[in-house]
């Protein structure tokens, strides 16, 4: 049996202060290893470039999602991730902030200025238009009509009994309200009642992302596109002279994007060589240099926006 002293008692007690010591500088040792640990996996998450979420005009559908996507990807190593809609409809939904994105693609300057501003959240304090492309009647060539397009003038057919002629909605969509413009200026011109007619119909107005799988499916006789989805699509075209309309397709880095790096290396891909050869093949007239307006563009964009 041990006898235990005054002198072992305070033996003992220094040893428990000093293995607790110990004990707690291990464990301050561990929180800041995994503190430190948790910094650098932040820090690295924050550099990651990508992936970049285009919002874009519906007419771009196939442009984007079939070859400029994947080529920027192949090209930059960025995963892209787009969204196609009515212009108007996003950039609401952009307002709203129902739908997050880095760049913004537009069919349309005006509906750039709804998100211009503090009123509007600031959301644009600079674009770029990049690329035009004439409004026209899209047809299958094979249509029972095709002969009559090719021939006739377009207002003449697709005022006959029995067309069926989409467009899509002038609220959601800048080709919707190009395509109503369209109608009013034929009909000054013949003051043909049945043009008058086909503004009013609400049957033939069809989401933007719908309108070119339904000419396809076989519901429409035409519809009104613009030259290079209808080229994208294969379909043949009628020009609608005497009038001569366009979309005017603009972009932007959308402030308060959440991948701002990816937003930028997107838009140097897509007026750069590689993304302007895509677009001219796909039918775009390219403007050379983009038209830009606002301030706060990013100077690594100076090159390609001609600045």
């Amino acid at each position: 049996m041990i006898a235990v002293t005054p002198h072992t008692r305070r033996g003992c007690s220094r040893l428990a202060t000093v293995v607790f010591v110990l004990m707690l500088g291990w464990m301050v040792a561990a929180c800041g290893g995994s503190a430190a640990g948790s910094s650098s996996a932040s820090s690295a998450n924050d550099s990651a470039p990508g992936p970049v979420q285009v919002l874009y005009a519906g007419s771009l559908v196939r442009l984007m999602e079939r070859r400029v996507g994947p080529a920027f990807n192949k090209a930059t190593g960025i995963t892209f991730s787009g969204y196609g809609g009515g212009s108007t409809q996003l950039a609401n939904e952009i307002k709203g902030r129902v739908r997050t994105g880095d760049v913004f693609i537009s069919a349309s300057p005006q509906v750039d200025d709804m998100l211009k501003g503090p009123a509007n959240g600031a959301w644009v304090s600079w674009v770029a238009d990049f690329a035009t492309a004439p409004l026209v009647v899209g047809f299958e060539p094979s249509s029972r009509f095709a002969a009559a397009l090719n021939t006739a003038s377009w207002e003449r057919v697709v005022t006959r009994s029995g067309f069926l002629v989409g467009r899509t909605d002038p609220v959601l969509d800048p080709k919707g309200r190009l395509t109503v413009e369209a109608i009013q200026q034929a009909a000054q011109g013949t003051h043909d009642p049945a043009l008058l007619a086909l503004e009013e119909r609400h049957d033939t107005v069809f989401p933007e992302e719908t309108l070119l799988g339904r000419l396809e499916a076989g519901q429409l006789d035409a519809g009104f596109f613009y030259a290079n989805e209808a080229k994208e699509a294969g379909l043949a075209t009628a020009a609608l002279t005497p009038v001569s309309l366009s979309a005017t397709y603009t972009l932007t880095v959308l402030e308060h994007a959440p991948h701002r790096a990816a937003a930028v290396s997107f838009v140097s891909y897509l007026l750069g060589p590689l993304g302007r050869r895509l677009l001219a093949a796909d039918g775009l007239h390219i403007a050379t240099p983009p038209h830009v307006t606002g301030t706060g563009v990013p100077m690594t964009l100076d090159s390609v926006l001609g600045r």
